[in-house]
């Protein structure tokens, strides 16, 4: 089918070029259609990139938010059944991946853990501090609590500490007292309100440094909201379990606890052993599980910063799948190894 009629995309897809390179399905092991899975679609900028450059891959992209899938659906409709979609969290899909010889394993496997343009532009549900939006901020609307309801009603502890940890913050303990004194007069709702709050209490000259300072409160609470850093360690060695072994997989980050769990796992699968450390007889085989194709994390070049300022802090990390996983190495990676 011919391509040029697929819409134009307007997010842009970050270290796109490197994902071309790093995760092309060329050559061997490879067959002659190979099959990548999105597990990231968005608005469907990588999928769009790897089915224009490589015209025999067929690709399945996965995705929580089925308004943001709805457009994803027709800007690559052009592709025709080179492209098929699943509509759903990433860790249930390969933690329920289904192994019978009619269901294909992937030769590769993308993620990209940062938000769509889409969601902080359009959806509506409070992503961004610039935007008079509910105080949202779920990916699947239908599924959890709201940053509203985490706003209002998490102690000021757990609301301080979740701003510093995941935000990384330094006024966290601030700007968390002023929320819980503000929310005991009314019910914080909106995201124009937090904002201002946040813009109010900190100190004068944070107002005015290169990133507004609702900035990381409203990254904390987004992840949070969606469970990023609980999702992350389960579908690692699920995804890794589901790849085909030859294949690649490769994983974009955007936060630096993200790109530590990823970094210690990918190091964990490169190991020639990676029998527990109390266990006195190596039982795992003694060859690693995975090649570690990028040694030090693969990093936007000046000119992508320039031109699309949400790369800057992007990191990218791949592997190659050497052999499956067995009983001992295939669990998830526990909350001490993040």
């Amino acid at each position: 089918m011919d391509n040029s009629s697929c819409q134009t995309i307007v997010h842009t897809p970050v270290l796109l070029q490197e994902c071309l390179h790093y995760l092309s399905p060329e050559g061997e092991p490879f067959s002659d259609n190979p099959f990548l899975i999105d597990s990231t679609l968005g608005e469907g900028g990588h999928s769009n990139g790897f089915l224009k450059t490589y015209p025999k891959l067929q690709v399945l992209g996965l995705d929580a938010d089925a308004n943001i899938q709805a457009k994803a659906r027709r800007r690559l409709e052009c592709y025709g059944n080179r492209m098929n979609f699943h509509l759903g969290w990433f860790n249930d899909f390969y933690q329920d991946f289904d192994f019978s010889a009619e269901n294909r394993r992937p030769n590769l496997i993308l993620f990209d853990l940062g938000i769509s343009v889409f969601h902080y532009e359009e959806s509506g549900r409070g992503f961004s501090f610039r935007k008079d939006e509910p105080l949202d901020m779920r990916l699947n609307p239908n599924a959890g609590p709201s940053a509203a309801d985490v706003v209002n009603s998490w102690s000021e502890q757990k609301l301080a500490d979740i701003i510093y940890l995941y935000g990384e913050e330094r006024y966290s303990r601030r700007i968390a007292a002023a929320i819980v004194a503000a929310r005991s007069s009314s019910r914080i709702e909106s995201s124009a309100d937090l904002a201002e709050l946040i813009y109010s209490v900190v100190p004068a000259a944070y107002r005015h440094g290169h990133l507004h300072p609702a900035t990381r409160t409203f990254q904390a609470l987004r992840i949070v909201v969606n469970k990023e850093l609980n999702r992350l360690p389960q579908v690692l060695p699920a995804a890794f379990n589901v790849l085909q072994v030859g294949g690649k997989m490769g994983v974009i980050t955007f936060h630096s606890l993200e790109d530590r769990i990823v970094k210690n796992y990918f190091r964990d699968l490169g190991k020639t052993c990676v029998c527990p450390p109390e266990q006195a007889v190596c039982k795992c085989g003694g060859s690693p599980h995975a090649q570690v194709l990028t040694r030090k994390p693969v990093l936007p070049s000046q000119e992508e910063v320039e031109a699309n300022g949400p790369s800057r802090s992007a990191k990218l990390r791949v592997i190659r799948k050497l052999k499956e996983l067995d009983q001992e190495t295939s669990r998830m990676i526990s909350p001490a190894e993040e």
